[in-house]
């Protein structure tokens, strides 16, 4: 029933010109008699037309466009354009020359699955139901496919699917894999160009592989390891180096698929009228990245392109999050992502979206977007994952702040696996540094309360919940956080033990 009055309310405010004229249109009934009827009916006709318009017309001419390309478990800064020289990737940097750089871009969570689901919904993991590994939203949440297909695009998916259930997301499905085991061909981007060359708009969502686990694609002798700067995030051994020339490979793998996906929209002669973006996704698996809420698990890559509305080169600060992208994608084909019922409720019982259009950020019209963005984490549905470890934080420009609710019992997942593993090599070559072993082992034991200075310690290394100069910032952090979660209906470890009923089966 709410829907349904959604819907009516909106069909008001659709048709403001006829209702406008509402007043006319009876006295022209009053006198009926003395109007020729062809007058009258012209008159009629012209309102009823006018007023009945679809508002999804763009008013700028033709509908533009959309290609989002995803990378897969790739940490934001590991390309030229986020301060990484040593991996190439000319296309991402091509990207960037010609559109916008995000530098704080997030997602809610770091995981394939709940980062995805957050990407084509609008709405945080708990409230859509996408909250652990391979999980599925709730029946009846709506999608991109749906807000867009409503609007005459065509709306298609090639690669991993990696959502749930299908009724949600009614996507053209143009084949691909859900991992990729290195042989054969990995996607067949070939399958885009029927779509391409249409005349139907289009919304093209490119999910290929890389660079995520296992690393067998790309050339890995492109990389000398000795030479590689290894990153004050990570620990420099014989190990980290290897690995890293094979990461590093599928990256610019990857840089290459995402260079042909844009070549063959310039080949049909729609780039002018279509918005490209690229995005790194959430982080790779090495310690502290993926499966965390630090920044090198929730913060992304994103780079937008649209020759004659986005300003070429430009870059910006603003804080945005994953969820805000479809309202952006609504806003910028002429439609008010305030009116959408996403098929949801929140805990206040709005049926809207979680975020909220970044589109004048995009068009390089303000610098200021949102005050916080906010992640969780589930160990629940993760390959060797802790039984129930929910981890929480909210961030502004400034401070991390993040609650492990649950921090009495160890961090576990794929990762702390000791053999072959980055972090069991770690904690071997740190144990005549205690410094660096207590940083390490941080990644497995971690204490109830962290809070970091974001911007003098940007890798999140220095614990400061305890110092007394940061006690108001830690409560007003803490108190958004907890407002947060009471809007998603987020109960922290409840949640967190009803997680396995979210698994894609």
């Amino acid at each position: 029933m709410q829907r349904i009055l959604n819907v009516r309310k909106n069909e008001f405010q659709l048709h403001p010109f006829l209702i406008h004229n509402m007043a006319v249109f009876s006295s022209l009934f009053k006198d009926f008699n003395r109007i020729p009827k062809i007058l009258l009916f012209g008159f009629i006709g012209t309102l009823f037309f006018t007023g009945c318009r679809e508002n999804s017309k763009y008013k700028n001419g033709k509908l533009p466009n959309i290609l989002l390309f995803l990378a897969d478990d790739m940490t934001w800064r590991d390309c030229s354009v986020y301060g990484n020289p040593d991996v190439s990737t000319p296309n991402i940097q091509r990207m960037a020359d010609e559109g916008i750089t995000f530098h704080n871009m997030f997602t809610g969570t770091a995981m394939c699955a709940p980062t995805r689901q957050q990407i084509f919904t609008g709405l945080f993991p708990v409230r859509s139901g996408a909250y652990p590994n391979h999980s599925m939203v709730y029946d009846g949440v709506r999608s991109i496919a749906y807000y867009f297909k409503e609007k005459g695009y065509e709306v298609a998916l090639i690669g991993k699917q990696h959502y749930g259930p299908k009724a949600s997301f009614p996507f053209t499905y143009l084949g691909g894999r859900g991992s990729d085991d290195g042989k054969g061909m990995d996607i067949a981007l070939d399958h885009l160009d029927s779509i391409f060359e249409s005349d139907r708009p289009f919304v093209v969502i490119v999910a290929q592989n890389q660079p995520h686990l296992p690393w067998n694609r790309g050339d890995s002798s492109l990389y000398n390891p000795n030479t590689l700067d290894i990153p004050d995030y990570m620990v420099d051994t014989e190990f980290t180096r290897t690995e890293l020339t094979k990461y590093y490979a599928e990256i610019t793998y990857m840089d290459d698929l995402l260079g042909e996906c844009l070549d063959k929209i310039k080949s049909s002669g729609k780039e002018n009228n279509t918005i490209s973006i690229f995005t790194s996704e959430q982080g790779s698996t090495h310690p502290f990245a993926k499966w965390t809420c630090y920044d090198l698990g929730l913060k992304t890559g994103f780079i937008a392109k649209w020759p004659g509305k986005i300003e070429r080169g430009n870059t910006t600060s603003a804080m945005c999050q994953y969820v805000d992208v479809v309202p952006t994608l609504l806003d910028l084909i002429g439609e008010d992502p305030d009116s959408i019922d996403t098929g949801i409720c929140d805990g206040s019982g709005y049926r809207g979206f979680d975020g909220k259009s970044f589109k004048n950020v995009l068009l390089g019209k303000t610098e200021h977007h949102g005050e916080f963005v906010f992640g969780i984490h589930t160990t629940v549905g993760v390959k060797n994952g802790s039984p129930s470890y929910p981890i929480r934080s909210v961030r502004n420009n400034n401070y991390k702040y993040i609650k492990n609710l649950n921090h009495e019992v160890p961090f576990q997942n794929n990762e702390t696996e000791l053999e072959g593993r980055h972090f069991g090599n770690w904690i071997q070559a740190t144990k005549d540094s205690t410094e660096l072993y207590d940083w390490v082992r941080k990644y497995q034991f971690r204490p109830a309360e962290e809070l970091y200075d974001i911007i003098n310690d940007p890798w999140e290394k220095n614990n400061l919940a305890n110092a007394h100069y940061l006690t108001q910032e830690k409560a007003k952090l803490s108190k958004a956080l907890d407002i947060w979660m009471k809007q998603q209906g987020d109960l922290g470890e409840k949640t967190e033990l009803n997680a396995t009923s979210r698994i894609h089966k």
